[in-house]
């Protein structure tokens, strides 16, 4: 299924629709895309559910390709690879708003941008210094923006989270100004980005549960799934 052009309608029907997308990869990961010592939880702020973010919790200290889900060690393969610089980020960072969800150790974080982080600097900038520094605490992300970038984030959020890393700027190609993106948090952290284009089918996601192994989420068929669920008055809007 192509993506859609999330900017036709307003930000309160893109938040019904990965309300839906959420949990329906939250699922997915629970039944047999995690290894058995990892789980999926939706993150909890405030005694409410936030669906923009999937935290990944492990019941151990170690990673392995326990049961039946596979684990993938070698690098992804998408169209920009980039290794941070050393203690750039050391120079940059602010103070870290990473929280445990459980008693269990936090592995990884999957966030699904919605309107409302780049609805202006301050939420924008929390935004990316929630993601840098849980990068550079040693927590993995995997980040999907369906949304163009903004006088804030001209090449996107990557663009401007990994600036808090590497020195060299990244570049959005022009006909690919949508990003999904997976940070490896290792001692040399490692950022994988899959541009994409509304009218594209979204690919597999890298997630990563150690520095040199991920799973790979179903974007695209969760994202189908969860299209079913929208109303169709705003799927006019969205297919015109």
């Amino acid at each position: 299924m192509p993506i859609h052009d999330w900017t036709r309608v307003p930000a309160g029907i893109f938040h019904d629709f990965h309300t839906t997308w959420m949990p329906l990869i939250k699922t997915a990961l629970n039944h047999g895309l995690l290894p058995p010592e990892y789980y999926a939880l939706a993150e909890q702020v405030t005694g409410e559910w936030n669906p923009d973010v999937l935290t990944l919790q492990s019941k151990t200290s170690r990673s392995d390709n326990g049961g039946a889900a596979t684990l993938v060690r070698t690098a992804p393969k998408v169209r920009f690879t980039s290794k941070a610089d050393g203690d750039i980020y050391r120079l940059k960072a602010k103070q870290l708003a990473i929280r445990h969800v459980s008693d269990d150790r936090l592995v990884a974080v999957l966030e699904i941008v919605s309107p409302g982080n780049k609805a202006n600097i301050v939420n924008f900038e929390a935004f990316v210094d929630k993601v840098a520094g849980g990068i550079a605490h040693g927590i993995h992300f995997s980040i999907v923006d369906l949304f163009p970038p903004t006088a804030r984030d001209p090449h996107g959020v990557h663009g401007e989270i990994w600036k808090r890393f590497c020195a060299q700027p990244f570049e959005l190609p022009k006909d690919k100004p949508l990003t999904t993106v997976a940070y490896s948090a290792g001692i040399v952290q490692m950022s994988f980005v899959e541009p994409v284009a509304v009218g594209d089918p979204l690919p597999d996601l890298p997630l990563f549960l150690d520095p040199e192994a991920h799973i790979l989420v179903p974007l695209e068929t969760t994202y189908r799934d969860a299209w079913r669920g929208v109303p169709e008055r705003w799927r006019e809007e969205l297919v015109p």
